[in-house]
């Protein structure tokens, strides 16, 4: 029998292009430098750009709740809410297949969806929203 030609015994290196890490570079940053930004238009909780004071003016700092979901302990759901977002974002990156103009806009419009659904779930998970 002849050797399988096909692409999958090639190392990874041979099968990721250098195309989809510069993608998946380029949507993660931009969901790294405006996930604060996303976190004040879901909870509006006073946080604001990295070069405007990031959360200087979160309500985490206020005496009396509510406490925004993502800041709270550490910051540990805000960190898990990213971690989701860059899932969402290398899925269809990564996925096997060429990297096409909706493929590339999907992988970018992983982070509003991830990070909208993130927020929805830490907020009521948290109680953010109750009276």
């Amino acid at each position: 029998m002849p050797p399988d030609k096909t692409n999958a015994a090639a190392p990874l290196g041979k099968r990721i292009s250098w195309a989809k890490i510069a993608v998946f570079a380029a949507a993660s940053g931009v969901a790294y430098v405006f996930f604060i930004d996303w976190c004040d238009f879901i909870f509006d909780c006073g946080c604001r750009s990295l070069w405007a004071g990031a959360a200087e003016h979160c309500n985490i700092k206020n005496a009396s709740p509510p406490h925004c979901p993502w800041c709270i302990e550490r910051g540990r759901y805000g960190s898990a809410a990213f971690g989701a977002v860059v899932v969402a974002q290398a899925g269809p990156t990564f996925w096997p297949g060429p990297l096409t103009r909706s493929r590339i806009l999907l992988v970018f419009l992983a982070f509003p969806a991830a990070g909208a659904l993130a927020g929805l779930l830490t907020g009521l998970y948290t109680g953010y929203w109750t009276p």
